[in-house]
């Protein structure tokens, strides 16, 4: 960083980091990107999990849909295991249930592509501490 001399220096300065941090904003807003996590507990891979895995992340790829696919730990939704939880830029998470390659393949087409929810999802119980 260069030495500031003087106010005027300063000002200059500031004006440049702030367009910069700016421009990396709306930029970021633009290129957020669609998360995907999948539930890989115990009781996930032993309800299949595992396949809805290797099917979202082979569909993805298959029909050029940029997102970020990540395997997590027990969300707590034993019951309606395998389970995903996706988040669209600009939204909050929903969780989705029961989800096989075939309900993996309507959510895909329908949420992902066209924003309408489907059936399956599980509603919010808890607040994230962070």
């Amino acid at each position: 960083m260069p030495k500031v001399k003087n106010p005027d220096e300063l000002k200059n300065l500031r004006n440049q980091l702030t367009a910069r941090a700016g421009k990396k904003q709306d930029d970021k807003k633009h290129k957020d990107p669609v998360v995907i996590k999948i539930a890989m507990a115990t009781c996930s891979i032993a309800s299949g999990a595992r396949d809805t895995f290797n099917f979202i992340t082979a569909a993805l790829k298959k029909r050029n849909i940029d997102a970020i696919v990540t395997r997590t730990g027990c969300m707590g939704y034993c019951y309606a295991e395998p389970t995903i939880e996706i988040t669209l830029p600009g939204t909050e998470p929903v969780v989705f249930g029961q989800v096989d390659q075939t309900k993996a393949d309507e959510i895909i087409e329908k949420y992902l592509k066209k924003g309408e929810l489907v059936d399956g999802v599980i509603p919010k119980n808890y607040e994230s501490p962070w």
